[in-house]
């Protein structure tokens, strides 16, 4: 299976249809070798452009999804970054591959896929990506404050404890909402409010 070919030709379909076109962002995913954090029965639908299962009730986000809130996210190399809901880690590597492997703090609720996720990217060669199994709504304040911080799964608001670990000016990103989610993205304001634009429609995975 020619996976490099599969991979080039998903990203040239995000870049065509105009969803993404930061070139970091496009690098990052053209870089991240997505079959890798699908389950093996699921690996031949590891790049078309939709979500697929990774067990304990957890998915992988379509790679549109990725691709856009890496963009909104506006990440430089050595922004500090907090991601909530690790996964398989698809989201954690193509984070790193901007900002660097070591600046990257991903909390998941699930020890086992934060086990499996740990030695995954250890083995693609993301293997300082920091990883803990813990309660996602309290963030990781060990590492804060951070500049940027995301949320892979959906919940009814940006959690206080993850708004508090953030820096002003620092940006936030989640889905947002129960029946219905949002996308929105959020900057911080010196005073600690947050300054919230949306971004459409969505549909994750509920924060446990």
């Amino acid at each position: 299976m020619d996976w490099a070919a599969r991979r080039e030709s998903m990203v040239d379909r995000l870049e065509s249809e105009g969803r993404v076109d930061d070139p970091a962002t496009l690098d990052a995913m053209r870089a991240v070798p997505r079959h890798e954090f699908v389950p093996e029965h699921k690996r031949d639908s590891a790049y078309a452009d939709t979500p697929l299962p990774i067990g304990d009730g957890q998915t992988i986000s379509a790679p549109h999804m990725v691709a856009i809130m890496t963009d909104l996210l506006d990440l430089s190399p050595g922004d500090e970054v907090l991601e909530i809901g690790t996964g398989c880690g698809y989201h954690a590597a193509v984070t790193a591959e901007i900002v660097g492997p070591e600046h990257v703090f991903s909390v998941e609720y699930h020890d086992s896929l934060a086990e499996q996720a740990r030695e995954r990217l250890d083995r693609l060669g993301y293997g300082a990506v920091s990883i803990r199994a813990g309660d996602g709504k309290r963030g990781w304040s060990e590492y804060a404050p951070y500049n940027r911080a995301y949320l892979t799964c959906a919940a009814p608001d940006f959690p206080e404890a993850v708004v508090d670990q953030v820096r002003p000016g620092g940006v936030l990103l989640a889905p947002l909402g129960t029946a219905r989610q949002t996308l929105v993205r959020a900057r911080k304001r010196e005073d600690g409010s947050l300054d919230r634009g949306d971004h459409g429609g969505v549909r994750f995975v509920e924060m446990q």
